[in-house]
């Protein structure tokens, strides 16, 4: 188990019953970066991994 795998079975715990918008989680991601600019660059490659899932083309 990784260290993030923690704060991952925290979310699915706590709410992993709600549904949400992806417009919503954007918003939640920019507001965790305004409050923490040192994780602008994970965030960012969390953002664009998650909108390419389906991009067969994207092999990066």
């Amino acid at each position: 188990m990784y260290f993030t795998d923690r704060g991952i079975e925290e979310l699915e715990a706590r709410r992993g019953e709600e549904e949400v918008t992806l417009a919503w989680l954007a918003d939640q991601l920019r507001t965790f970066v305004d409050e923490h600019p040192e994780f602008e660059v994970p965030v960012e490659r969390l953002a664009a991994w998650l909108a390419r899932l389906d991009d067969p083309f994207d092999d990066e």
